[in-house]
């Protein structure tokens, strides 16, 4: 299975039951057992303010320092909370409209709409901040009707806001000075499918979904983490995050475990972007993590101050048990350089693993949690989750049914018909497969996006998934991201977008960036063994980012590659012209 486990560090056992079909189809399932789980985050809350009431819950940087704040203080602002939304009406009809960034007082905010049964709606700051016409707010504001808005920052907000006709409120607002029975009695009627959040996901339309997260979605997550990580009970955990708390990753996964174990989540400032990864290094500099989560550019980022600085490494190392990636695949050389530093700090490999699911699942619905010497490996079922796979041009289609699946979308009932099959599983659009497929209980792979991959002129498939990651890893450091193009085309290219602060602190010109991308397409095509439908053979560098408004990126710097290729059709055809024209980089072999 690969290099050991850290010492002491347990994990469940690596096993799945696999029912074959007629159809070429399989069923995936856990043989562990699922156990109960909380009927709402609250009592999560409820139990820490009671069993370890000083015990740090939340902190943020204010003016240096940290400000903290411990489980019993939360959960009587959480209660107040409350109140003033039920002071106003608020029910589960008329949710509440979150636009911040994280914070103590955004968190305080939706733990208490979730204990009173009203569901939050946490939006993208991007969709206000970023954006030039507010196109995707207005239709959200449309869709969920909130009754009530809340931003940490009314004048940077005041543009976005009054582009949607909204007036803010402010958390001193909400907060009356005690809450009454009336908050009890809200809390005592939730249920497990009490709607705790709506989450807006766009996929490749632009328009944004607003994804119904349930109680149960919540917290019987968390318990399939608890039964294949039991390691995360053997000690209060640490948390050093910046992952927005708008998407499943940063909101669901990352806070929810914290909440649920008792452990201390550290609201990071930082982002995986230049001038924010610096302030992302100096908090983890000052606190410890035991486990560490991030997407594979933030990883990337924050690499060159692991390798630089003493200080940070030896406080990153000290305590950790853990480090996962999730979202999108990690560049094997990554995987590499963090396991050497993880040898050099504390002299044994740390687990670097990673997890699969989406907003609708809540978000994990396969998990590693066994040795792995490499990545891209997305683990097992959880416990109580099924896999469909289903042979699809070639691949293996995921489908996810469980307690963790999402019952559909706020306010439309087309889209929720049209997102499960006849048996009840979500097609969530991902293939999948098996690492090793004589060893099935080594885990899966991510093996692409279905609606990405494309045939060429030849009728040879592209797999979009693996062309892409294997460009960027080639291309590292320079190529920040690519997206593969070619389809009904007789070679394979990438719309290629560079690092600039890369280019730049190497000092390369066009002319250099050129050749070193011409040197790139030419090893990935030598390694390749002649396989036309593997590799790209042209590039072409994008003078300009990906763009937001046109639902290029997600705010965590994730790419769309369907989107990209809509917008930039004449590039995708200046890129594949017979003629190629001079900026076109073309493989010498």
């Amino acid at each position: 299975m690969g290099k050991a486990l850290q010492p002491g560090l347990r994990f469940a056992p690596a096993k799945v039951q696999i029912e074959r079909r007629a159809d070429g189809a399989m069923i995936l399932r856990s043989p562990l057992k699922l156990g109960g789980h909380a009927r709402a985050v609250g009592e999560w809350l409820e139990r820490w303010a009671r069993e370890k009431p000083e015990r740090t819950f939340l902190a943020e940087r204010r003016d240096g320092a940290w400000r903290r704040l411990g489980y019993r203080e939360a959960l009587g602002l959480v209660r107040r909370a409350g109140q003033g939304l039920l002071d106003r009406g608020l029910d589960g009809s008329r949710p509440v409209v979150i636009l911040s960034d994280n914070s103590v007082d955004h968190a305080l905010l939706a733990l208490g709409a979730m204990h009173v049964g009203v569901p939050v709606a946490p939006v993208s700051p991007a969709y206000s901040l970023m954006s030039k016409d507010f196109a995707k707010l207005r239709a959200i504001f449309e869709l969920v009707r909130p009754g009530l808005v809340w931003t940490a920052d009314p004048t940077k907000f005041a543009p976005a806001l009054a582009a949607v006709g909204a007036r803010p409120t402010s958390i001193d607002e909400l907060l009356p000075e005690k809450a009454s029975s009336e908050v009890d009695e809200a809390f005592a009627g939730i249920g497990p499918g009490t709607v705790a959040k709506i989450l807006f996901t766009s996929g490749s339309t632009g328009t944004p979904k607003g994804v119904i997260n349930t109680q149960r979605m919540l917290t019987v997550n968390q318990e399939q983490y608890a039964v294949v990580w039991p390691f995360l009970e053997d000690r209060p955990q640490v948390l050093v995050d910046w992952l927005p708390w708008n998407h499943t990753f940063g909101g669901n996964n990352n806070f929810g475990m914290m909440l649920r174990n008792g452990g201390t989540f550290h609201i990071d400032g930082g982002k995986p972007a230049p001038g924010l990864i610096e302030i992302t290094a100096g908090n983890l500099r000052d606190v410890s993590p035991t486990i560490y989560f991030n997407v594979p550019r933030g990883f990337d980022l924050l690499m060159p101050f692991l390798e630089k600085d003493v200080a940070l490494r030896r406080s990153f190392f000290r305590d950790l048990d853990c480090m996962v990636y999730a979202g999108a695949s990690l560049p094997q050389n990554l995987w590499e350089r963090m396991q050497e530093l993880a040898v050099a700090e504390r002299g044994a490999q740390l687990p670097l693993i990673s997890a699969w699911g989406s907003t609708e699942t809540a978000p994990m619905a396969t998990g590693v949690h066994y040795a792995v010497d490499r990545a891209g490996i997305i683990g097992l079922p959880v416990p109580g989750c099924e896999l469909k796979l289903l042979p699809a041009a070639g691949k293996l289609e995921a489908r996810v049914k469980g307690p963790n699946v999402t019952p559909g979308y706020w306010g439309r009932d087309d889209l929720t018909k049209a997102a499960f099959d006849e048996e009840g599983y979500y097609r969530i659009g991902d293939a999948l497969k098996f690492a090793d497929p004589a060893k099935p209980e080594q885990g899966l792979a991510f093996d692409g996006r279905i609606a990405e991959d494309f045939k060429l002129s030849t009728g040879t498939w592209v797999h979009v998934g693996a062309t892409r990651v294997e460009l960027i890893a080639a291309g590292d450091p320079i190529v920040q991201d690519a997206v593969i193009t070619g389809h009904e085309r007789s070679e394979v290219g990438a719309l290629v977008f560079l690092n600039v602060a890369a280019v730049k602190a190497r000092g390369l010109d066009d002319a250099s960036v050129r050749g070193y991308l011409r040197s790139v397409l030419d090893r990935l095509a030598a390694e390749s063994g002649g396989g036309s439908s593997t590799h790209p053979v042209r590039a072409l560098v994008m003078a300009e980012p990906p763009s937001i408004d046109a639902n290029e990126i997600t705010d965590k710097g994730y790419i769309n590659q369907r989107a990209v290729l809509d917008r930039r059709a004449a590039l995708v055809e200046k890129l594949h012209a017979d003629r190629p024209a001079p900026e076109v980089i073309v493989a010498s072999q």
